[in-house]
């Protein structure tokens, strides 16, 4: 899905605005190994396989700011930018929360909705999106939160 661009008077209209879920994206783990490399968080119940199938998890699971991290990933091409755009700036988020652990290979993917756009000035939009991380196979999400971006039309 592309990105859809409306002229700026038109942003506010983009409030309720659902997007098709994303790509699945598979947590294996080389990409989990990696992460914990990245960030120094090495405990055993996301690189120490043997250790961590004597957890409740049975087996390794993905860190949650990996996870997270990837929204990147899984929001390509969901948004609503005006016309003009100059760039968009990721401005944080809301209410995070990690209800379920991704074992390792496991798929994921994102589903979001744009919940609210606060116009700044003429040019700034304050955008809000509501998104959930599904886990292949899994009732239970493996986070929800509301991710904060702020566009900027020339």
């Amino acid at each position: 899905m592309a990105v859809k661009v409306v002229p700026k008077e038109q942003m506010l209209d983009a409030i309720g605005t659902k997007f098709e879920p994303g790509e699945w994206i598979e947590i294996d783990q080389d990409r989990i190994n990696t992460f914990a490399d990245c960030t120094e968080d090495h405990q055993f119940i996301h690189v120490d396989e043997e250790a961590a199938k004597n957890t409740p998890f049975g087996g390794t699971i993905a860190h949650g700011f990996l996870t997270l991290s990837l929204l990147s990933k899984m929001g390509e091409g969901n948004g609503v930018v005006p016309e003009n755009i100059v760039m968009g700036i990721n401005y944080g988020f809301d209410k995070v929360r990690f209800l379920a652990p991704v074992r390792a290979g496991k798929r994921v993917r994102a589903l979001s909705e744009i919940t609210d756009i606060q116009q700044k000035d003429d040019n700034r939009f304050l955008t809000t999106q509501s998104i959930t991380v599904e886990i292949e196979g899994e009732e239970t999400p493996a986070l929800v939160c509301e991710w904060l971006t702020m566009v900027v039309a020339g």
